[in-house]
Protein backbone atom coordinates (compact mmCIF):
# COMPACT_ATOMS: atom_id res chain seq x y z
CA UNK A 1 0.00 0.00 0.00
CA UNK A 2 1.83 3.42 -1.24
CA UNK A 3 1.58 6.20 0.93
CA UNK A 4 -1.61 7.96 -1.17
CA UNK A 5 -3.13 5.15 -0.86
CA UNK A 6 -3.11 6.02 2.92
CA UNK A 7 -3.50 9.34 3.00
CA UNK A 8 -7.12 8.67 0.46
CA UNK A 9 -8.27 6.12 3.05
CA UNK A 10 -7.95 8.73 5.89
CA UNK A 11 -9.83 11.58 3.98
CA UNK A 12 -12.40 8.94 2.77
CA UNK A 13 -13.38 7.78 6.24
CA UNK A 14 -13.34 11.80 7.57
CA UNK A 15 -15.56 12.79 4.51
CA UNK A 16 -17.87 10.18 5.17
CA UNK A 17 -18.23 10.69 8.69
CA UNK A 18 -19.04 14.23 7.48
CA UNK A 19 -21.36 13.16 4.84
CA UNK A 20 -21.06 16.56 2.96
CA UNK A 21 -21.58 16.46 -1.16
CA UNK A 22 -19.72 19.13 -1.46
CA UNK A 23 -16.60 18.55 0.40
CA UNK A 24 -16.38 15.21 -2.11
CA UNK A 25 -16.68 17.94 -4.77
CA UNK A 26 -14.31 19.99 -3.68
CA UNK A 27 -12.02 16.94 -2.87
CA UNK A 28 -12.14 15.13 -6.48
CA UNK A 29 -11.02 18.76 -7.93
CA UNK A 30 -8.28 19.07 -5.39
CA UNK A 31 -7.00 15.57 -6.91
CA UNK A 32 -7.77 16.48 -10.47
CA UNK A 33 -5.62 19.82 -9.63
CA UNK A 34 -2.64 17.57 -8.20
CA UNK A 35 -2.89 15.53 -10.76
CA UNK A 36 -2.11 17.51 -14.04
CA UNK A 37 1.39 18.77 -13.05
CA UNK A 38 2.29 15.24 -12.09
CA UNK A 39 1.21 14.16 -15.94
CA UNK A 40 3.00 17.20 -16.77
CA UNK A 41 6.18 15.94 -14.94
CA UNK A 42 5.29 12.14 -16.50
CA UNK A 43 4.84 10.96 -12.65
CA UNK A 44 2.18 8.58 -14.17
CA UNK A 45 1.65 6.18 -11.02
CA UNK A 46 0.62 8.82 -8.60
CA UNK A 47 -1.24 11.04 -11.55
CA UNK A 48 -3.36 8.23 -12.60
CA UNK A 49 -4.09 7.14 -8.84
CA UNK A 50 -5.18 10.31 -8.28
CA UNK A 51 -7.36 10.53 -11.28
CA UNK A 52 -8.97 7.74 -9.75
CA UNK A 53 -9.62 9.31 -6.73
CA UNK A 54 -11.13 12.06 -7.81
CA UNK A 55 -13.78 9.45 -9.69
CA UNK A 56 -14.49 8.10 -6.13
CA UNK A 57 -15.42 11.41 -4.92
CA UNK A 58 -17.29 12.43 -7.57
CA UNK A 59 -19.25 9.29 -7.46
CA UNK A 60 -19.71 9.03 -3.76
CA UNK A 61 -20.85 12.65 -3.95
CA UNK A 62 -23.46 11.78 -6.95
CA UNK A 63 -24.77 8.68 -4.28
CA UNK A 64 -25.29 11.69 -1.31
CA UNK A 65 -26.91 14.12 -3.67
CA UNK A 66 -29.85 11.17 -4.55
CA UNK A 67 -30.01 9.53 -1.21
CA UNK A 68 -30.39 13.63 -0.05
CA UNK A 69 -33.33 14.04 -2.56
CA UNK A 70 -34.88 10.17 -1.67
CA UNK A 71 -35.31 11.79 1.72
CA UNK A 72 -36.98 14.96 0.47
Amino acid sequence: MKPQDIIFILILIILLYKRKAEWFVYTGLACLIVSAPLFYFQIFFTAQRLTYYAVAFFTIAVLIYILKLKKS
